[in-house]
């Protein structure tokens, strides 16, 4: 090797240990192709890497805030995936404090094998990966009573309300939601679109499709975040930057702060009355 190649290549090593955090799996990143096959961090890779621990960073402080610091937190992933998320959570949190248990939940049962596998030989032991949907899991007798956080990262469609869903059945403490591809109320607003336009001059929002498709999904995530707080939820609403490069970029913090605040499902009802939605009051949007 020249000492230019060498120089390089000591460089390159200082750089990846400078964006890295002390003790972090290099396996593991290169697995989800963070990483090159060579263990390098291109300037794709890098940036991948700051989304990471960007998304990270948000439910870091959460488990902070649990007794204990979060050391024997319980997590469970909606929609996992490769288990993207839940392997980054265990390696950075929960790895290195010997406590809590990671839950992917996935309707892949290839992408659920995959991820048994990787933990087994990286010696995650407190992470277990269900093939079940959301809706299954609130009942899943592999799963504990209660769950401390949730998360559902670009869960489509009502699987996001599939998530919520589990974590009221499971008292969370915390939901971490990227709501994706809402369709179902899109649905329902092109159905009653003539009615609406006869109606009300508000259903020009909708009138074109496109913007039913827009309308739709705001209206949806509102909807959501009504309904946490009508069920004792604290709610923040923020932007989750640059995360695989999707157009989906709300990320929906909830809160357990236990009082239930009723001007928010009063607000709930008012709205599906207004869109012409009162029959999601019996399926979707059930009030305490």
């Amino acid at each position: 090797m020249s000492s230019k190649t060498a120089a390089r290549a000591s460089k390159a090593e200082i750089d990846l240990q400078s964006e890295l955090r002390p003790g972090q799996s290099i396996e593991l990143l290169k697995e989800l192709h963070i990483l090159t096959r060579e263990g390098r961090l291109n300037q794709d890779s890098r940036r991948k890497l700051k989304q990471v621990y960007h998304l990270f960073q948000f439910i870091e402080k959460l488990l902070c805030e649990l007794p204990g610091e979060g050391a024997q937190a319980t997590l469970a992933d909606h929609g996992a995936g490769k288990s993207y998320l839940g392997f980054i959570i265990y390696d950075l949190f929960f790895n290195r404090r010997g406590g809590g248990h990671v839950y992917g939940i996935e309707t892949r049962a290839e992408l659920v094998h995959r991820s048994r596998t990787l933990a087994a030989r990286l010696g995650f032991e407190r992470m277990s990966f269900l093939n079940l949907t959301v809706a299954e899991s609130a009942g899943a007798t592999e799963l504990p009573a209660r769950i401390d956080i949730v998360t559902a990262l670009h869960a489509c469609d009502t699987a996001t309300d599939d998530a919520i869903a589990f974590g009221l059945a499971k008292e969370a403490r915390f939901m971490v939601l990227v709501p994706c591809c809402q369709a179902e109320i899109a649905a329902c607003l092109r159905q009653t679109k003539a009615l609406a336009l006869s109606r009300t001059p508000l259903a020009e929002l909708w009138r074109h499709p496109l913007h039913t498709r827009e309308i739709g999904s705001q209206l949806t995530n509102v909807l959501r975040c009504l309904y946490l707080e009508a069920n004792g939820y604290q709610v923040t609403v923020t932007e989750l930057v640059g995360w695989e490069h999707s157009m989906k970029n709300e990320l929906i913090i909830a809160r357990h702060i236990g009082q239930r605040k009723a001007s928010a499902a009063t607000r709930l009802r008012e709205l599906l009355a207004e869109f012409g939605l009162e029959s999601l009051l019996a399926t979707r949007f059930r009030l305490p």
